[in-house]
């Protein structure tokens, strides 16, 4: 293969990779089926006009909607669009959408994650919407003078059928921006929605699939300089000298410096966790020479002393005592420790009935420990900024997810004002939660500050491996009591990890068993950790869900049929009154999937197993497929039902529900990160194994509960249950239960090949 240009850009590459006979090729067919049909392309208005900060229109008719919140892969680019569409009553063919860079005096909450974007943005959307219509028809009203209650819209189109009067909304765009706001608008009944609950394409997969600019890697502006950062090389350490003349008769290399990201007043927020706050940064003419440049330059390390500091709260928790001990930490010794956890009194979070008494008296008890790693986010767009930062101004352009949190943190660093700070919003090349945790802008701010122009800083994949914010390690042990005829008299869990506890201690089980006994606990760690998909519910609901699995097959009872008569029991009689589920929703999504899998009659050969969870506000229920071909697990299918109140936009959430089950799936056979003197022992995708193309399931049916309920959240809730699933259904395949993830080197040793 021809040698690639150090300068290739996505578009080149794709054309290089279809004649290269890579692994990926757009047909020509399909790329043009991305394009804009005739009737579809707009022609740009002379002239817009704001109604109000989500929506304007051209005089002809044109409709701009933004997008309030960073977008990185769940569609909502186009999927809040489509609520402000419904209640402007427009004609989604005239609509074209952007993205609201960042300005919290005009959108409410810009953040992407925890799957609330489309459930916190349903009610705000819907009323922007309305109330840009009302003022449209209260233009019309004045213009045709006749009352406004008279007046109906549809698809964009004003009509007075008493005098037969129409007018499409441009035509009363000028006027209706004047129009004072109204305070009250009534919102559109569920059942007359036209554009909400039918599947619309994503408004950007025309730039995607042709390396349009779109994301944050792609920016460039005249004059920019280059950036690289070079990190302590393990956790538990900090840096303490470094020799600059080592790099400086470089090609290309204009500096080199060290920054601080915190000051030492400052007082962290909850998405400022780093344990690297001091750097060294590489300053050059290219992203080619300042990574040259990286590999060379003489940095000394030292170990780290233990240091304390407070982290803001988040969501309404309180404010976090941080404590990050000295030392350099080892994967075996995590183990050692939490295993000694589990044999100490936990904290007690949740004690119903008198479950000591239970297990004393029980004629039988189960008892099962489940561990899981460390995992990495591994986003395909590796983490990078550009900032600009000019005298008391700053210009910021990238992925994050979390704008209203690292704006706080940049004022502080840079000694600027929040007013001054202006962050535009990249489409983010995959999250997870990572990009929540934005010290990349900050980085490039400083660095920005320090050369006096603009520059852009990228991560190498290293980079972002080795100083992540990683999913932490966990383990929990379950324990149940049965009788002498195996009924359920009480239920234990005690979960904890490095360095938190993953504990739900009010979801199912709790309130359906009358003896029920929740215990955490939690290990110091300086690895740093953070949001990761669906945080704390993908371990526990793989422990959960493996340990109901294996009850029931104890008690003698179906798997579902064990689960439904639990919920059964909590909605009807239920146990305490701190649950945080609808157990009727619950055995909802559970019987939904039964009847799709038809779960008793599996296909000859196939081995199956359930799973459910509730999270995010969501319930999902999976059943997976495998079959043992060639003395390899194959996963043949996944049926995956789901209560999240109305989808919107029905062909995204079906790719969300698809994308998340082979994540889960991906991660449950293959995803482990472990350190080494406080080093990753993987640090690019050679060891860090991912899920191939020939590993993901054959076939995924995704079937949605028809509710009137407004929307939960999609994003994360399908990645928990697969992992219990396929553990589940594992057993079926092998008679080997599956305690600690992942599963594929468990498998290899038992002559199973993945």
């Amino acid at each position: 293969m021809a040698t690639l240009d150090k300068k290739l850009d996505r578009r080149s590459f794709l054309k290089v990779s279809a004649l290269a006979g890579g692994g990926m090729v757009l047909s020509f067919s399909w790329l043009a089926g991305c394009k804009p049909t005739p009737e579809q392309v707009l022609e740009l208005p002379k002239e817009w006009f704001e109604l109000n900060s989500y929506i304007k229109i051209g005089e002809n008719g044109a409709v701009t909607l933004f997008s309030p919140n960073p977008e990185f892969g769940s569609n909502i680019k186009t999927s809040m669009p489509m609520i402000l569409a419904e209640e402007l009553d427009t004609d989604w063919k005239m609509v074209m959408v952007e993205q609201a860079d960042y300005f919290p005096t005009r959108f409410e909450r810009q953040f992407t994650g925890g799957s609330q974007s489309i459930r916190q943005g349903w009610t705000p959307l819907r009323t922007a919407g309305a109330t840009a219509r009302a003022m449209l028809i209260a233009a019309a009203a004045q213009t045709w003078k006749v009352p406004a209650s008279e007046i109906t819209t549809s698809a964009g189109i004003l009509e007075h059928k008493g005098s037969g009067k129409k007018a499409h909304y441009g035509e009363m765009a000028s006027l209706a921006a004047s129009m004072p706001v109204p305070e009250e608008v009534k919102l559109k009944e569920i059942n007359a929605f036209k554009i909400v609950g039918s599947s619309k394409k994503n408004v950007d997969v025309e730039k995607i699939v042709t390396g349009k600019p779109l994301f944050g890697i792609d920016h460039k502006v005249e004059g920019m300089k280059y950036a690289a950062i070079v990190h302590p090389p393990a956790f538990g350490m900090k840096l303490k000298s470094f020799d600059k003349s080592s790099v400086s008769s470089m090609p290309g290399i204009l500096d080199v410096f060290s920054i601080n990201l915190f000051k030492d007043d400052y007082g962290r927020n909850f998405f400022d966790t780093t344990t690297f706050p001091e750097i060294v940064a590489i300053v050059g003419n290219s992203t080619w020479e300042v990574m040259q440049a990286k590999k060379t330059l003489a940095v000394e390390w030292e170990n780290a002393p233990a240091s304390n500091f407070e982290v803001a709260g988040f969501g309404g928790r309180p404010n976090t005592k941080m404590t990050v001990p000295a030392g350099l930490e080892n994967s075996n010794r995590h183990k050692e420790r939490m295993a000694e956890y589990i044999q100490k009194p936990g904290n007690v979070v949740r004690r119903d009935g008198d479950p000591e008494t239970a297990f004393k008296k029980a004629a039988r008890i189960l008892e099962k420990t489940y561990s899981a790693p460390f995992l990495a986010h591994n986003t395909m767009e590796p983490m990078n900024c550009f900032a600009d930062v000019k005298g008391d101004k700053a210009v910021i352009y990238g992925p994050t997810q979390a704008p209203e949190f690292i704006i706080t943190t940049l004022a502080n660093s840079l000694g600027i004002s929040k007013e001054n700070i202006q962050i535009n919003l990249a489409r983010m090349g995959g999250g997870f939660g990572r990009r929540a945790y934005s010290h990349h802008m900050i980085e490039a701010a400083l660095i920005s500050q320090k050369i006096q122009a603009p520059v852009k800083m990228v991560y190498t994949r290293e980079d972002d491996m080795s100083a992540g914010v990683y999913r932490p390690t966990y383990s929990a042990t379950y324990r149940a009591a049965l009788d002498e005829n195996n009924n359920l008299l009480a239920l234990h869990v005690k979960a904890g990890g490095i360095p938190e506890t993953p504990l739900h201690a009010n979801r199912f089980p709790a309130g359906a068993i009358d003896n029920y006994l929740a215990e955490s606990w939690q290990i110091e760690s300086n690895i740093t950790i953070g949001a990761f998909r669906a945080p704390r519910s993908n371990f526990m609901a793989a422990a959960e869900q493996s340990f109901l699995d294996e009850l029931a097959e104890a008690m003698g009872k179906d798997p579902i049929e064990f689960r439904l008569e639990l919920l059964k029991r909590a909605e009807t009689n239920p146990v305490g009154e701190n649950n945080d589920y609808d157990a009727k929703r619950y055995a909802g999504v559970l019987e939904l999937v039964r009847d799709k899998s038809n779960w008793k009659t599996p296909a000859p050969g196939v081995s199956r197993g359930v799973s459910a969870y509730f999270c995010h506000n969501s319930y999902v229920a999976e059943v997976v497929d495998t079959k043992i071909v060639d003395s390899k697990p194959v996963v043949e299918k996944v049926y995956a039902a789901v209560d999240c109140g109305i989808v919107v936009n029905p062909d995204s959430a079906i790719n969300m529900g698809e994308g998340a089950i082979i994540d889960g799936i991906g991660n449950a056979f293959f995803g482990e990160l472990a350190f080494e003197n406080g080093v990753p022992t993987k640090t690019n995708f050679d060891k860090y194994r991912m899920i191939r193309q020939k590993e993901a399931p054959r076939a995924i049916e995704v079937h949605f509960v028809d509710s009137k309920e407004d929307p939960t959240g999609l994003g994360e809730p399908f990645f928990p249950p697969v992992f219990a699933a396929l553990a589940n259904s594992l057993y079926k395949a092998t008679g080997k239960r599956y305690y600690e993830q992942p599963f594929a080197p468990q498998l290899e040793m038992e002559n199973l090949k993945m």
